[in-house]
């Protein structure tokens, strides 16, 4: 049974989803502000997150960035009840696996979970993928490039896994969404833009300038040789 660590300051949301999680198989423990979450992510160790952007206490955002560093390998799934798309930027530039606007339908949320969930527990045939002077291990997660770890996100590390094992081959942004997110993109959703974003930011160019992972207008992504 996975456990789950739901924070939203909203209490009557936080009790339907319980129940609802709940009787998908999920055990879930609800906080309603950052304080309580930090206790509970101190306490426990959560197989992922659904976190709201607005708390009480503090911004969503905020604990997002804590989390990010303080647990860079652990899912975590945004919810606003703005919808700005400032927010759902933000939230995916500090490194949300997933975004859902409230209300959402708690269908579609189980959806989402039980595929960041799986998107990150990769099998063991994922051996280590070595490419130039990248270095990567699908199972920790964990990129190095001269002796430099980073560590990626659940969507970073799958997308990543993806485009080294076809090297210079264009993969479609639909085929890398379904790897990455576990889902297709929508009209308007930069999801997997914003996390290509990311992982360009934490791999860099290549040694000679050029960037590593290369756009291919409305077409799709590949990493450079």
């Amino acid at each position: 049974m996975s456990e789950l660590l739901l924070i939203d300051d909203d209490q009557e949301l936080c009790e339907l989803l319980v129940s609802w999680l709940s009787q998908e198989g999920f055990q879930v423990r609800a906080c309603h502000d950052g304080q309580s979450a930090r206790k509970a992510l101190a306490e426990t160790a959560p197989a992922a997150v659904v976190l709201d952007v607005m708390l009480p206490d503090g911004s969503g955002l905020e604990l997002l960035k804590q989390l990010r560093s303080d647990h860079p390998e652990l899912p975590v799934l945004m919810l606003s009840a703005r919808g700005e798309p400032l927010d759902r930027i933000l939230g995916l530039e500090l490194g949300a696996d997933d975004y859902l606007a409230k209300p959402c339908d708690p269908r579609e949320l189980t959806a989402r979970l039980r595929a960041v969930l799986r998107r990150s527990h990769p099998t063991a045939v994922s051996s280590q993928i070595e490419l130039g002077d990248l270095t990567f291990s699908p199972v920790r997660g964990v990129v190095s490039i001269d002796e430099q770890e980073q560590t990626l996100t659940v969507s970073e590390s799958r997308l990543l896994e993806a485009l080294l094992k076809q090297p210079g081959e264009p993969l479609d942004k639909q085929e890398l969404a379904q790897i990455a997110l576990g889902r297709k993109l929508t009209l308007y959703d930069r999801s997997l833009d914003m996390h290509v974003s990311n992982l360009r930011k934490k791999i860099g160019p290549h040694p000679d300038g050029r960037p590593r992972i290369v756009a291919l207008r409305s077409r799709g992504y590949y990493y450079s040789l």
